[in-house]
């Protein structure tokens, strides 16, 4: 079995413990000690140290481990599959974190690095809550005990991703049951809980760990990092109406946060372009990563393409503009410079194509178009502002403003067009 290996910037302490052998060293942290969680596609599972972090506000794979477990119980089942594990404990069923923690600590198999397919009997619980025993373990740190219910608790789920054959061999295989659940999700849009819990994963194992270099940048300058939240990225995807068939294009994606929630969330085409090395490298682990997520939880997501570059002299970028139906520029840190040398870039954008921003790339937002400023580039938009909310963004706990600028040359025409027949009607006037 393949593992993927990852390097972690905290330190990790011992969680559990034998509550009946007071010397079984085999829960410290220098004996490693694991155990693993079966993904709902077949051949699916990921490898779990039963650790904890010394500072609590680093990620917890023990937290990790039991959000991905609940997330697959309370979407992934029916409630008659659902009776055999157990019962959900009642803190779970509160909102999802959007918030993603800072640091993984996992190890992977995954593709074809999975762990070979067996086939499995189905599992009879005899009538055990192997949840709340789970949690009974959490709670008392008992090591042995968790171990034992998290191996029943993957027995019962490979019983329902690997069915026994059949005895007709010519009968064809059960399926995965599992996967079949998704079918019966409601217009066939992944459950937010299930949307929420792949990026939580892929953002632990692919930009957690890069967290201090991703904060080493010029102060004052375009090349400051800051990232949009889970949550606001759904707010702008519904505000711009994005979907399956769009091109969504991010100047300045960063590590690509915003980029593979839209694919994920809508399967749009996506294209992003960053100029600084250390996010444009993480960016394209975690396009790697959240990949591998998507095949574990037996999802798809849409086209992503990245660069490393400057998106004022890109090629791609020229290509791309005039295709594009929603463009991102988290331009809050830009220089003045940077944002009005992206404004001639957008005369490219075909009709009805949004440019969603953090500050305006026009000089007001209700001014009114006059024979002064028709000429100007920003003329072209219809502009709005949206709020967004508390928490949103990582560069500070406030709320803020952002700005969707829809392009409507067909009104910009219109009103261009009765100045220029004022104007003709004021020169026939001087020439009399």
């Amino acid at each position: 079995m393949y593992y993927m290996q990852i390097s972690f910037e905290f330190i990790l302490i011992a969680d559990f413990k034998n509550l009946d052998d007071s010397s079984d060293t085999s829960f410290e942290a220098e004996s490693h000690p694991a155990t693993e969680l079966e993904y709902p596609n077949s051949n699916a599972c990921e490898t779990y140290y039963i650790l904890a972090p010394k500072d609590p506000d680093h990620y917890n794979p023990i937290m990790c481990l039991e959000q991905s477990l609940y997330t697959i119980f309370e979407c992934y089942l029916t409630p008659a599959q659902q009776a055999l594990f157990g019962t959900l404990p009642t803190d779970f069923l509160q909102d999802v974190d959007n918030t993603p923690p800072s640091s993984p600590l996992t190890q992977l198999s995954g593709d074809s690095e999975y762990s070979s397919p067996v086939k499995f009997p189905s599992y009879d619980p005899c009538g055990m809550n192997h949840l709340r025993l789970l949690q009974r373990s959490i709670r008392r740190r008992d090591g042995p005990l968790f171990l034992s219910t998290m191996q029943n608790i993957n027995q019962l789920l490979r019983g329902l991703k690997y069915p026994l054959l059949p005895s007709d061999p010519f009968a064809p295989s059960p399926p995965n049951v599992l996967i079949e659940a998704i079918k019966s999700w409601p217009s066939s849009e992944i459950p937010n809980r299930v949307l929420m819990r792949i990026i939580d994963e892929t953002y632990q194992r692919s930009v957690g760990p890069h967290a201090l270099k991703l904060n080493r940048y010029e102060a004052f300058s375009s090349e400051v990092y800051g990232e949009l939240m889970p949550s606001f990225t759904s707010d702008i995807i519904a505000a711009t109406r994005l979907h399956k068939d769009s091109l969504f294009m991010d100047l300045g994606c960063g590590v690509g946060n915003v980029l593979v929630q839209a694919s994920l969330e809508t399967c749009c085409r996506s294209y992003g372009i960053e100029v600084m090395p250390t996010p444009a490298e993480v960016g394209r682990e975690q396009l790697r990563q959240m990949k591998k997520r998507c095949r574990m939880w037996g999802l798809s997501m849409g086209e992503v393409e990245l660069e490393e570059g400057d998106m004022l002299t890109s090629r791609r970028v020229t290509e791309l503009l005039p295709q594009a139906d929603v463009v991102l520029v988290n331009n809050k840190v830009f220089q003045q410079s940077l944002n009005e040398a992206l404004r001639p870039r957008f005369l490219d954008l075909k009709e009805g194509a949004i440019v969603v921003s953090l500050k305006p790339f026009v000089s007001s937002l209700n001014a009114r178009v006059t024979e002064r400023n028709v000429d100007d580039i920003s003329a072209i938009f219809d502009v709005s502002e949206r709020p967004y909310r508390s928490g949103s963004v990582s560069w500070g706990s406030g709320g803020g403003s952002y700005y969707l600028h829809r392009v409507d040359r067909e009104g910009y025409a219109v009103i261009k067009q009765q100045f220029e027949n004022q104007r003709a009607r004021s020169a026939r006037a001087s020439r009399r």
